[in-house]
């Protein structure tokens, strides 16, 4: 299987499948002497993994990070970091029933044109588990901006009909909403989903915060297409917009062209980057995610064998994958923008950059 390795400068590369015995990651690229050890990827781990709420998947996973190599006395030496997750809670056999059938909105069934074979078991490496080891090699991404004054940072936005007004990246509810005014809107809504077996889906919002101008490059590597690219490559992600995003659509040019004045742009329509290249202002992406495939709900689908069959999918999934994907489109966000600044620092080593630091 090709595609498993993200990045140009700094690399990772991720492996394992979702009932496998565990998860891993090569991360090659890295600058030296970031401070680095398990405490501070398990911090962006745990805003991940399951069984949190009530709301989200019941499937207990400690995503305890083992560091296999790379550091030396709490800081990244510029070899290669080893990371390592083991899997503690699979319950393959609430896919037993279902191993010869492909489940519609998953993968299933396109593993199977391509490889002609697959792991049934939770979807194998298709499985959102996957995105575990992004979310820590994320981490490691996030704390060598943090050094340069780059903070990325996120949160769900809208959920169905129910959309954020006040935004507010400090909130903290059980469903990683940054409208707390709109808990029990949503606590409603999922009760609702809870008894008709059924999901919704999401739109997250990752903003950039302490991005200096000068970064990415024009025509077929712009950053907001670079920045596309590494949200699009999350599961279920099935749009990304930049800035203004459909909304341009409606509006004027004497509306959505960003003012400069001496104190700087006077609004953010363009999502801080300009002809592919970060312009100073802060970098905001919204990311839309389908509705979990994996309901109780009965359906109709194909087997192996290309006959009608019914379908009904059992075991622990999430009501709304959003709940979940923010700290992993965080760390997708976080791996490109580290990758994009290495790159400018190899052809604009002699041009200053603004770093807030």
């Amino acid at each position: 299987m090709s595609g498993n390795t993200f990045g140009t400068i700094f690399k990772i590369t991720t492996f394992g499948e979702s009932h496998g015995k565990a998860l891993g990651a090569i991360i090659d690229g890295c600058p030296p002497n970031i401070e680095i050890n398990e405490e501070i990827i398990q911090r962006e781990l745990d805003k991940r993994k399951p069984g949190q709420s009530k709301f989200v998947t019941q499937r207990k996973e400690g995503d305890i990070v083992e560091i296999l190599s790379g550091t030396f006395e709490g800081v990244t030496t510029g070899t290669p970091i080893g990371l390592i997750i083991r899997n503690e809670d699979q319950k393959t056999k609430d896919y037993d029933n279902i191993k010869d059938k492909f489940r519609p909105g998953h993968a299933d069934i396109t593993y199977q044109e391509k490889y002609g074979i697959r792991d049934y078991r939770g979807g194998g490496r298709a499985s959102a588990r996957e995105t575990a080891m992004r979310v820590a090699g994320g981490a490691i991404a996030k704390k060598a901006i943090s050094t340069l004054g780059i903070e990325v940072r996120g949160g769900v936005v809208q959920i169905g009909d129910i959309a954020a007004n006040d935004i507010d990246f400090k909130a903290q509810n059980p469903f990683n909403f940054l409208d707390t005014n709109k808990i029990s809107a949503l606590e409603n809504l999922f009760s609702e989903l809870n008894k008709a077996q059924d999901s919704i889906g999401a739109k997250i919002l990752v903003n950039v915060k302490g991005m200096p101008a000068g970064i990415g490059s024009p025509v077929f590597s712009k950053l907001d297409s670079e920045l596309a690219r590494s949200i699009m490559s999350v599961n279920a992600v099935k749009a990304v917009e930049i800035g203004s995003g459909c909304d341009v659509v409606t509006m004027r040019g004497s509306e959505n062209r960003d003012k400069i004045s001496k104190s700087g742009f006077e609004s953010n329509n363009s999502g801080g980057i300009l002809g592919g290249i970060s312009n100073g202002d802060e970098i905001n992406v919204y990311a839309s995610l389908k509705p979990t495939s994996s309901i109780s709900q009965k359906t109709q689908t194909l087997d192996v064998n290309k006959d009608e069959v019914e379908l009904q999918v059992k075991g622990r999934h999430d009501p709304c994958v959003g709940l979940r994907a923010t700290p992993i489109l965080e760390a997708m966000t976080a791996l490109c923008i580290l990758d994009q600044i290495l790159i400018d620092r190899g052809q604009c080593f002699n041009v200053q950059r603004d770093f807030n630091v």
